[in-house]
């Protein structure tokens, strides 16, 4: 029990003494569960029908119109029982628990019209995939407070393979949605979920703090096209753990912003914490650090990380023109099985949302502490490509045992425009990582971790 908790009880048990308070009333009200609502509605009562045909957006929407009366009441809960609710987008507001029972499906539609036309991301100045407006994703929260999403194994499905063949076939008109995103929003808690199928990025935070996503799955096609799992975003004090995600593209993106957009808007994502997670990439990386980090990525802590049959392990990622900074992260307790390229630092990554970058807003990438690896079967221990009078500094290994497969080639490692400090690395890194000017030092460690990651 926090401090908070605590005096909060025993302010109950004072006024109960004093009459203010009877027993019973107490007794329900230090045992009801963290997150409980006072008040709960379910989605059948706004005339939801769960047979899968059936288009529920504007249930959806009137049931959360209705939850908002109980804002100031403590909030309430949306109840989604057993069945598959068929929706297109549709908002959440503040002080709402949606609550998914075991065997209750949210089911993105597949009628484009159902997803809306929305303005750009200020940070990013076009969409994910083409210049201009996007479609609004399948649940949304826009400056919101205290939202818990939530449920006994429930899922939310986005039914993506129509979005991924229109981005394959050139027929796509605005940029796809994603499953789960919330804009300039706090205190947000994802738990005991599953999201399948997005057609782009499954959840994403964006300019939000206090976030906890806790027991979650997130899982894609492998041959999805640019499918990522959990994007945060431009955010603050953000905690990952006990999840298993399985997408094609990226796992977990750390991004803040692309080029200018990004250095104008200028919220960096910080203070993350990610722990126990098992993650698999087909084609990207399991937990990745840009490209688009032009508002600055720092104070991120990674650890108990399972990654397996993906092609990239860990993977820095930015550009000329970029600007922005990767600093002050620590990734240590990893354990690799049957990837490509176990580590990679790339600074030549060339996408820009348009051609009116400045090629002399250079990006800063150092102190940055990989520790207590051990991988299985890699082919590439590790690519670490700076950029040309922009070196990547201050880059320390430690403690890395990578067992080679069979295929790989007799260079594990590849080193260009980086310095930094090893110690007890196999195979022995390339000679920019074993600086005898370098020393220990250099390996960064986070002194501590946000209240919300150790809650």
């Amino acid at each position: 029990m926090t401090m908070a908790s605590f005096q909060v009880v025993l302010a109950l048990v004072l006024a109960a003494a004093l009459g203010f308070v009877r027993g019973d009333e107490l007794r329900l009200r230090v045992q009801e569960p963290p997150g409980s609502r006072p008040h709960s509605v379910t989605i059948t009562e706004f005339g939801a029908v769960g047979d899968g045909e059936t288009l529920n957006t504007v249930s959806f929407q009137n049931a959360v119109f209705y939850v908002r009366s109980f804002a100031d009441k403590g909030g309430a809960q949306l109840y989604v029982p057993k069945g598959r609710w068929l929706t297109g987008s549709f908002n959440l507001t503040s002080h709402i628990t949606l609550f998914l029972e075991e065997g209750a499906v949210i089911i993105g539609t597949k009628d484009s019209s159902q997803w809306p036309i929305v303005e750009p991301l200020p940070s990013y100045g076009q969409g994910l995939d083409l210049p201009g407006p996007r479609h609004l994703s399948l649940i949304n929260g826009y400056n919101l407070t205290d939202v818990v999403i939530t449920g006994n194994g429930g899922v939310i499905d986005g039914q993506g393979s129509i979005w991924w063949d229109w981005l394959r076939s050139h027929e796509l008109n605005h940029s796809r949605p994603h499953l789960l995103e919330f804009l300039h929003s706090t205190e947000i808690v994802v738990s005991n979920l599953t999201f399948l199928n997005s057609p782009a990025w499954s959840i994403h935070p964006v300019y939000c703090s206090n976030v906890k996503l806790h027991n979650v799955t997130v899982h894609t096609s492998p041959d999805a096209l640019l499918t990522d799992g959990i994007v945060p975003d431009s955010c603050s004090n953000v905690c990952i753990e006990d999840s298993t995600i399985s997408v094609s593209h990226e796992a977990i993106s750390l991004k803040s912003g692309w080029d200018k957009y990004g250095i104008s808007f200028g919220k960096a994502t910080s203070d993350v914490r990610i722990s126990r997670v098992d993650l698999q990439s087909s084609s990207g990386a399991a937990l990745a650090f840009g490209s688009e980090m032009s508002g600055g990525i720092s104070d991120i802590h990674a650890d108990h990380v399972h990654i397996h049959d993906s092609y990239k392990g860990i993977s820095f990622k930015t550009s000329l023109g970029r600007g922005g900074y990767i600093k002050e992260v620590v990734i240590s307790d990893v354990q690799m099985d049957d990837v490509h390229v176990g580590i990679e630092f790339k600074g030549n990554c060339s996408t820009h949302p348009d051609s009116h970058f400045d090629p002399f807003e250079l990006p800063v990438i150092r102190h940055i502490t990989l520790k207590n690896m051990v991988a299985t079967n890699i082919s590439v221990a590790g690519v670490f490509s700076g950029i040309d009078s922009d070196p990547f500094t201050s880059l320390c290994l430690s403690n890395l045992n990578f067992s080679m497969a069979d295929s790989a080639t007799s260079s594990s490692w590849s080193c260009s425009n980086v310095s930094g400090y090893s110690d007890t690395v196999f195979p022995k890194p390339c000679s920019e990582l074993r600086n005898p000017s370098s020393s220990p030092t250099i390996c960064f460690a986070l002194s501590s971790y946000s209240a919300l990651a150790v809650a």
